[in-house]
């Protein structure tokens, strides 16, 4: 018989099980991603640019190589593909396509590839890549065919297929109205498809016109908005590796739910984390001879028959009142269940009730699923217009899984926000901000502690004033997690030692002090006394005569038989720590097998009630 306890997880808990699964690998998805990179090999790519700035082609092999990294540690399960066209050499599937040469066909990304895309860059690798693929005529429509192919040739289930272009060309056949007309028609057989076709354009001289021929290529955005084809060509590697990070990495919702505004109003939303905590990957038990993953299954047995249980042979209990309570898993399951899953709007408030403490977990996001339920999305954003223009939150209670604990939250809205770029940075919608119940907020005694005069409070301002930055989140990396991705890059790549790196959280003494200058001696003078050095440890204390040849006295953590009877009574025996009942035990005689909680207040219920 199983104990409540061991099966009944709190909310925190599940919490942290959620945010595992997001930052780690054992997120179930319904298949694999895959991405291929179709890199222009004209001779245009390989110009240098201006002050010794890298080639096109050569940011675009590095911006390959971090991808292909990226994948191996994270996702090494993706599929990914690197196709050249506007060769001179041929390299596919029986060499069908003339000027298509096929770099690496769609598969897991490893050690190899990333040495091979290594070889690309730089000088030498303008070389090789001359040597090796050239630079001939261009045929986009015969290298999307190719594409086309290799996804053909896939037999595994794909969840994501996308396509990126690398080029900067903006009219890639001179104006050959015949290999426009066989491009676009390729293209749009791949959308039909399902392949989402992106266009990465690099920078040229006079600017890059995507209306020439790349506005009927590439995939609308999700949005249905223009901002794909508004976009700058990038001139530098920061910019095309964030484009590039903003269109690889996956949005998968954690749920979708809808949002009920009335009866019979509802809104098919899902909800995102749009921050996890980064976490190393899971580690996975390899069988030892093989070195194959090993599948572990957990099976139940009976203690005394030996015989193997099934689940529905498994029941839980309750003590109460000191009566074991046998329950069945559906009576459990319909004791924590509150009601379906979904979001119900209670009202709206002003967003001055909203306070700072309110603010207890991460928060989510959500945005409309049109998909789901048609109309969501046009809904949703006049409820988010409406909510900006009068500086309002709605307040919901919130059920986000099944048998979870109804919770209240306010949808804060977020209005969109693009850089420079027009790369989106936020995006519209709400954030899901959980809210605490009544007795969650507490009243705290601060410890009491002498005043400090108003000299000392204005000199720790200047202090603090001359140590402000500007603080941003990206600018501070976790130095155990980026050891240990170096530690398995070098074990991948066959280094001989991983790269160092720079741990970025150490302060920086040196430019603290330039700053500070006299204001540290002058703070210690006015609060510390004279001659005070932090460094020393202070004196021990001497134990004085009367406490028995300096022994000290232990706590008493024993209960009288009087006060154990008054808590059995009661019924208040799980109030004690597990010592003192320990120590009641012994003093009764009561020898006890277990040593839980649980299992001692049973034997003194025993002892005591007979």
């Amino acid at each position: 018989m199983a104990e409540w306890n061991a099966f009944y997880q709190n909310e925190d808990e599940e919490q942290e099980q959620e945010e595992a699964e997001l930052s780690g690998g054992d997120y179930k998805v319904s298949g694999r991603d895959s991405l291929v990179f179709l890199v222009d090999a004209s001779k245009e790519m390989f110009i240098k640019g201006e002050d010794g700035q890298p080639s096109n082609f050569d940011m675009t092999m590095q911006v390959v190589r971090s991808v292909y990294t990226s994948k191996i540690i994270s996702s090494h399960r993706d599929l990914v593909a690197l196709v050249f066209y506007g060769t001179e050499q041929s390299k596919n599937q029986r060499n069908s396509f003339k000027h298509v040469y096929v770099y690496h066909d769609l598969d897991e990304p490893g050690a190899k590839r990333v040495q091979d895309v290594d070889a690309l860059r730089g000088e030498k690798g303008a070389q090789l890549a001359a040597q090796t693929l050239g630079s001939g005529e261009t045929s986009l429509g015969d290298a999307l065919w190719c594409c086309a192919n290799l996804y053909s040739d896939i037999k595994l289930r794909l969840s994501h297929k996308r396509l990126m272009i690398f080029t900067c060309r903006d009219d890639p056949h001179g104006g050959d109205s015949t290999r426009d007309r066989q491009a676009r028609t390729k293209a749009s057989d791949l959308k039909e498809t399902g392949v989402l076709i992106d266009l990465m354009h690099l920078i040229k001289p006079g600017g890059f016109d995507v209306s020439l021929f790349f506005r009927d290529i590439v995939s609308p955005p999700e949005d249905d908005s223009e901002l794909g084809l508004q976009l700058e060509p990038c001139d530098k590697l920061e910019d095309l590796q964030k484009r590039v990070r903003a269109r690889e990495t996956k949005k998968r919702a954690l749920a979708r739910l809808s949002l009920t505004l009335g009866e019979g109003l509802n809104v098919a939303v899902g909800v995102y984390a749009t921050a996890v905590s980064a976490r190393k990957p899971a580690s996975v038990r390899l069988y030892r001879e093989t070195n194959e993953p090993v599948r572990s299954k957990t099976r139940t047995f009976h203690t005394q028959t030996g015989s193997l249980l099934l689940p529905s042979e498994i029941k839980k209990a309750q003590v109460y009142g000191r009566k074991q309570i046998v329950m069945e898993k559906d009576e459990v399951d319909a004791i924590k269940k509150f009601h379906d899953p979904g979001l119900f709007l209670i009202g709206f408030k002003p967003m001055e009730k909203l306070k700072l403490h309110h603010h207890i977990r991460p928060s989510v996001f959500i945005y409309p699923e049109e998909g789901e339920v048609k109309g969501s999305a046009c809904l949703f954003s006049a409820l988010l217009k409406k909510c900006i223009e009068r500086n309002v939150f709605a307040l919901c209670r919130s059920v986000f899984r099944r048998n979870y604990p109804p919770r209240f939250v306010a949808l804060v809205p977020q209005t969109e926000e693009v850089d420079e770029g027009k790369v989106q940075i936020t995006p519209p919608g709400f954030n899901v901000i959980y809210l605490p119940y009544a007795d969650d907020l507490r009243t705290l005694d601060p410890p009491r502690c002498p005043p400090a005069s108003q000299t000392q409070v204005n000199k720790m301002k200047e202090i603090i004033q001359k140590l402000r930055f500007k603080y941003r989140s990206d600018a501070f990396e976790n130095p155990v997690l980026q050891q240990h991705f170096r530690n398995l890059e070098a074990l991948a790549l066959d280094m001989l030692a991983p790269e160092d790196i720079e741990d970025l959280i150490m302060p920086k003494v040196d430019q603290i002090d330039q700053r500070l200058g006299p204001l540290v001696d002058e703070f210690k003078d006015l609060v510390y006394p004279a001659g005070y050095n932090p460094e020393t440890k202070p004196a021990p204390k001497r134990k004085t005569a009367d406490g028995g040849a300096g022994a000290e006295k232990k706590p008493k953590v024993g209960a009288t038989a009087d006060e154990l009877k008054a808590h059995m009574q009661n019924g208040t025996l799980g109030k004690l720590t597990v010592t003192v009942l320990k120590e009641a035990c012994k003093q009764f005689g009561i020898k006890t097998t277990g040593t839980k909680k649980q299992d001692l207040i049973d034997a003194l219920n025993e002892r005591l009630g007979s």
